[in-house]
This record gives C-alpha cells, structure tokens and sequence, in this order.
C-alpha cells in the first residue's frame, strides 16, 4: 500500500493576535499614532461620502470608512522612501502614508493639525473633487492618488493591476543597496488574479522586499469571498510561494502595527517579500453612501456585527483602559479632524448662487480643458543637444554587418555607459543571448542587470513598469514575440501606457519594450504579429521600427534616452540580414522623428517600414513604378514625421501604406485616416493599402505565406494605384 507523507509549507504561516500583555506594554507614542491616523482618515471618508451623496464628487467615492485600522497600522510608522500602492479603494493608504510622511514616527492625537497637514488635505480632497489642485491635477480622481514624495506611487482602479508596479519598485530598492521596503495593497477579489499570484512568484524567487497586503473585507462588490475560492484564508497563498505570511485582525490597528512591525523587520534584513491578511470590513456599499445591505447582499446584522467592532471606538476603548486617553481627549480628536475637513471643504466648495441651498465647486478651480492633453508623452528636453547622425553623415568607420550582431553591441554599449539599464524577459540570460542572440555576452558581463524571468509576462512587464516609475532605472523588457503582450495588456496599455497622464501628467516613464516580428518562421497564429497598429491606437506609447542595422543603433539609443515608454519592434527576416553598420561608435541617435527617403520617386508615395522597406524597394524594381519609399521608422501619431510624407504626398498626390501583418490589427488604418484628414486636397485617390489577410498566419508553409505581405502583394499595390491614375503596369519580372 501506498504511504502518504504529510508536506508543510517551507515558510511561516500564523496568525497574529494582541494579548493582554502586549496592551500593558504598549508605547502611548505608538497607540496616539495609530488613533491619529485613523480618526483623519474617519474624518476625511465621511466627507467624501457626503459630498458624493450631495452630487458633488464626479465618478466613484469608493470609501475605506470601517477599514481604516489595516492602513493606519501597516503605513504609520514606514519611512517617506518606502514605497506603497493600493487599489481603487486607496484614500485611507494614501492618507496614511502621507500622514507617516509628514509626522515621521508620530502624530500627536492632541496636538493641532499644523497648515502642512491641513494641505494635505485639502489637495486629496480637490484630486478627489477632480480639481486642479489636486495631486494628480484632478486626473487621478478617487482611484488615482499619487504623491512621490510621501512614497504613494500611486493608486489603480485596475483590481490587483498595480501589483507588479510595486514588485517594480521593490527591486529598484534592493537593487540600489537601500533597506527600503515597498507594500501594495489590494483586496481579497484581488487574490484570484494573474498579475497578483505571478508577482507573489516573481517577488518570492527575487528575495523583493515587497509586503503583499491582503484588506479581505469579504466582499468583491457583492460576491463573497467563501464563493469566489475554496480557501478563504487568503493568507494561504504566500505558503505557494515560500512568502513567510501573517493573517491579522484589521480592525485592530495594533494587531495590524506588530504583524507589519515583524513583516517590515523581515524585508529590511534582505530576506524576501511577505504577506499580511487583515480581516476588515467596509461599512458601505462599494460606491457611495448607502450599506450593502441596501443592496441585498448583506444583513443589516451582519453589519452590525462589525460596526460593534468599529477600529477607532476599539483602540479608543483601550486608550482610556490604559489611562492613555480620556473621552473628552478622543472627543477634542475627532473635531480637530471634523474641523480640519470643514476647512477643507470650504477652501473648495461654496453656496451655488443658482440654486438656493445648493452647493458647486468653485469654478475657478476646475482645470483648464486647454490641459486635455498634456502630458500624455514627454516634451522631449531630454533629447536636446544629443547627437545625431544618417549614415550618409556618420564620419566613423563603417562595415557590412549582420544585423542581429548590431542588436547585441548597440545594448552593450549603452550598458556600459549607462549602469542604470537592465534587462529583463524570458531566457535573456541563456541561449547565447535569448532565442535570437540579441543580448549576446550581456548577463556574462552584467550579470545583475540582465534578469532572466520567469514566464509571467505580466508580472515582469509590470515589474518593468514599476522599475521605471520608481526613476533609478532605465528597464528594457523583451516580449519573445508580440503576441505575448495581450497576456500582459494591462501592464503594457492600462498601467504603464497611462501612468505618465493619469497621474498628472509630470512623471518619467523610461521604460523600453523590445519584441520581433516573426512572420514567415513557421510559428502560427500566436507568434507572429505585427504589434505596431494595436500600440499606436493607445495613448501614451512611442513606436521605433528600424528597418537597417546603423539606423538600429541611433533609435535604439534614441528610445533609452526618452523618458515614455517605447516600442521597439524588431522583424526576424532582417536579424541575418547584412548592411552598413558601425565598428566603435555607437554612441550616436537617430533624429527624433524623422523618416528616411529611401527612394525618390514621383508617381506614388509608399510608407512602409521593418522588412517590407526592402520588399517596397523589390517591387518599385519589378514594376518600375516611379514610386518614393520613405521608412517611416518612428510609427507612433506624436513621433510620425509628417514633414517628409507631407512633402512626398504634395509631389506624387497618391499613398500606398505597406505593412506585413493581419489587416485586422494593421497600423495603416489609423494611418489612412488620418493621411486623408490631413492631405485630402493632395490626393487624387483614396489611400490604398497593403496587408496580410485578415486571418492571423497558419503553420502550414503555404497557408502562412497567403496571410503575409511580401513583394508581390506590394507589385499588386503599385499596379492598384496606378491603374486608379489610368496607368496599367507591366511588371518586369518574376518574383
């Protein structure tokens, strides 16, 4: 018969209670803080909550009244460099650690707010408001708090998106010699989802010191946590991991202060993340101001039940057992707080003159709408006075290489010149430099800085994200193909595409995504995209695309020099591909968006890039068409070079937009559009295309073939455009 041997968790699982001893022991210092903590973030809920009844908050007001213990006694007492994330229900995180900043290691429940706190809480109140005042400049609203210097890298409304942000941030700290530590918050509907579990994996298999911090108030809306996972102790999913974990009562913000007291003590020594649960529970519905039980989902005795055990009443009640307050003291604390937010209020809001009773916000405070905009990508200062060259003015030596060569030793040099690059994705530090070789030699030499990754893209995306946020850093993360991004959308469209605008429109995001087209290898519908129409639909992201190894080297050194997120897309057919590329000097740029001519022609104007440049050239040649290729290479709306198409368009007066990939996802359908808003007088015809098919390529060597351009479909979009100008074509040649 079979013998059964009992396994148990490697690290740490228990459960954290006060004991009466550790009441009779406690520092005054420490509870005044916690209380402190709690009664502002009270105060400022119940604010919220009434002003978003009255009509008065835009969008949600998701309240954390009923929570405020799990936030006062995980943040209280971190330091202004430690760094903390939350989720849409984030003003008490934000609050706290914003607090913790202002009054390091202690906040006198008696003494006065103090004008710095007061800001502090009008500016969280006016983001809230959606004013311009606000930390994010009314961008963030409710769900989008952010504040650098109090160590709040910001708030998600993605549930459990802002996980690998915070991963990001924990290995900029360790990897920075610092014994900071970063917490992110999210909710027991959060513990089910991808980005959360791979991040617990990511940051286990790191040693990050990273706190995943579990607020489980039961309830994901409405779903409870018993009918979302068979193990509602979800403190349970650290011991996966090997992550030392606590579960807690959050309604006990001392209970709360000595699990994190030991959770923080853990991280500092470099010992890997950890996990806190703290049971707590919202007293409101998920919006507004109603209970949940107006809803239906939830007694009004089960609300009860916890209102009994409300956190501030509770350590209040303890205070004055231990002499510590008295009930005028908690009184005098609450309308402090009260007053301070009255304040506020009044600082922002005022009596509506056209509706007797009523109240508006201030007019004068709501932003520009001129600010639409702003923001979006960077102003570009940082590429002020670089050095740029076209290999027809480049004065360095110059040798037929191979390009994929050209991949390795352009990133090389830029690491060694620049310690604050790294590299991370899957086998970049194996397989003689990833499957094609493009980080070559690169972990041998920078064994720190180029990061082999577990298959969780969007754990390590997010991570990348976080690492370039967090501002030491200059992430390049590589996608082994393009496909891969929708596992990671979140991370590459919601978080990182957005982070910069979201939250007000002044942080960097230097993070660069490398990925290759892989049509015509063999590798079917899920390995071969074309990834540059879907990024240049989306706000926020810059798209290179170099089609010859010397321009590789100036626009890859251009995008790790801009501060927004960048697109590099590689194509596998020009990786053995040769062509003149420098020896030694690799320390040049690419203009900033500026396209290359690569044939001058007067019949028609082809835009293209990536390996259907030389494929456009190949059928100009067949069909001897007059037609002026231009490489676009900067894809993106905010980067395009509309100069040169502009030019080329007045002078032919009709555009052929090649491309490769599905006609589904294509980038010339934006592209079209918008040629035709612009130049319309110019052209003669409608703009015509080439793409692939609408199915995404097969592994079947025929069948891939028919779903992906190459040069004959460009012949067949040459003789389209000249025959809708009456001019037949005869091709030249064969194939």
């Amino acid at each position: 018969m079979s013998k059964l041997i009992a396994l148990t968790p490697a690290s740490e699982w228990s459960e954290l209670r006060v004991t009466e001893r550790d009441w009779k022991t406690a520092d005054p210092d420490v509870l005044g803080t916690l209380l402190t903590h709690m009664h502002l973030i009270r105060a400022f809920e119940e604010t919220v909550v009434d002003l978003a009844m009255e009509g008065l908050v835009h969008g949600p007001a998701h309240s954390s009244i009923g929570q405020e213990g799990g936030a006062a006694g995980a943040l209280a007492f971190l330091r202004s460099a430690d760094q903390v994330n939350g989720s849409h229900r984030g003003h008490h995180h934000f609050l706290a650690k914003s607090l913790a900043h202002l009054r390091p290691g202690r906040a006198d429940p008696r003494a006065p707010l103090g004008e710095d706190v007061q800001a502090l809480l009008q500016r969280t109140l006016a983001e809230i408001l959606g004013l311009s005042q606000g930390f994010c400049r009314g961008r963030g609203g409710s769900m989008h708090l952010r504040w650098a210097e109090a160590g709040v890298m910001g708030t998600n409304a993605i549930v459990g998106g802002g996980v690998p942000f915070a991963a990001g941030s924990a290995w900029a700290h360790r990897h920075a010699g610092t014994d900071d530590v970063s917490v992110t918050f999210f909710g027991d509907g959060a513990t089910n989802i991808g980005s959360v579990l791979e991040s617990m994996n990511l940051a286990a298999a790191w040693k990050l010191p990273l706190c995943f911090f579990i607020e489980n108030n039961r309830y994901a809306v409405s779903t409870k946590v018993e009918e979302s996972t068979a193990e509602p102790r979800l403190s349970s999913r650290g011991g996966a991991f090997n992550i030392p974990s606590w579960k807690v009562d959050g309604m006990d913000a001392y209970a709360v202060h000595l699990a994190m007291r030991q959770a923080v003590a853990h991280m500092r020594a470099g010992n890997g993340p950890t996990l806190i649960e703290a049971d707590v529970y919202r007293y409101l519905h998920q919006n507004g101001g109603y209970p949940g039980s107006a809803f239906g989902y939830r007694s009004k005795e089960e609300e009860a039940s916890w209102r009994a055990r409300d956190p501030l009443a509770a350590l209040g009640k303890r205070m004055k057992a231990l002499g510590m307050a008295s009930d005028a003291d908690l009184e005098t604390l609450r309308a402090r707080m009260q007053e301070g937010m009255r304040q506020a209020v009044a600082a922002l809001i005022e009596a509506d003159p056209e509706r007797p009773g009523k109240r508006r916000i201030r007019p004068e405070l709501w932003p520009d709408p001129g600010f639409r905009d702003v923001g979006v990508r960077s102003e570009l200062h940082e590429l002020r006075g670089v050095r740029t060259e076209e290999q027809s003015t480049f004065k360095g030596k110059l040798e037929e290489r191979k390009f994929i060569d050209v991949v390795a030793e352009t990133m090389e040099r830029r690491m060694v010149v620049d310690d604050r690059i790294v590299i991370l994705g899957e086998d970049v530090h194996r397989l003689k430099g990833g499957t094609n070789g493009a980080t070559r030699g690169l972990h041998d030499r920078f064994p720190d800085r180029v990061l082999g990754t577990p298959i969780s893209e969007n754990a390590f995306a997010g991570l990348g994200g976080g690492i370039a946020m967090n501002g030491r850093f200059r992430p390049v993360v590589e996608f082994m193909y393009p496909d891969f991004l929708w596992v990671a959308a979140d991370q590459v469209f919601n978080q990182i595409g957005k982070a910069r605008h979201m939250f007000g429109g002044d942080i960097r995001m230097p993070l660069v995504l490398r990925s290759k087209v892989a049509m015509g290898t063999g590798y079917g519908s899920q390995h071969s995209m074309d990834p540059a129409g879907i990024f240049a639909t989306s706000p926020g992201w810059r798209i290179v695309a170099p089609s010859t190894p010397f321009d590789y080297v100036g626009l890859m050194n251009a995008a790790l020099r801009i501060e927004d997120p960048v697109l590099v897309i590689e194509h596998v057919d020009l990786y053995n591909s040769t062509g003149l590329a420098p020896v030694d000097d690799f320390d040049f740029q690419t203009a900033f968006g500026r396209a290359a001519v690569r044939r001058e022609g007067r019949d028609a104007t082809v835009l293209t890039y990536l390996s259907m440049v030389q494929h456009s050239l190949d059928a100009v040649e067949k069909t001897g068409v007059d037609a002026e290729v231009i490489d676009l290479r900067w894809l993106d709306r905010a980067s395009l070079d509309w100069e040169t198409v502009g030019a080329s368009i007045r002078k032919t007066n009709n555009v052929l937009i090649v491309e490769q990939g599905s006609s589904g996802t294509a980038y010339g359908g934006w592209l079209g559009d918008e040629i035709q808003r612009r130049f319309f007088d110019w052209l003669d015809q409608p703009v015509q295309r080439v793409t692939g098919g609408e199915a995404s390529p097969s592994i079947s060597k025929v069948l891939e073939r028919a779903a992906c351009a190459r040069t004959e479909e460009v012949m067949e979009g040459l003789e389209r455009i000249m025959a809708g100008q009456g001019a037949p074509v005869r091709a030249r040649g064969g194939n």
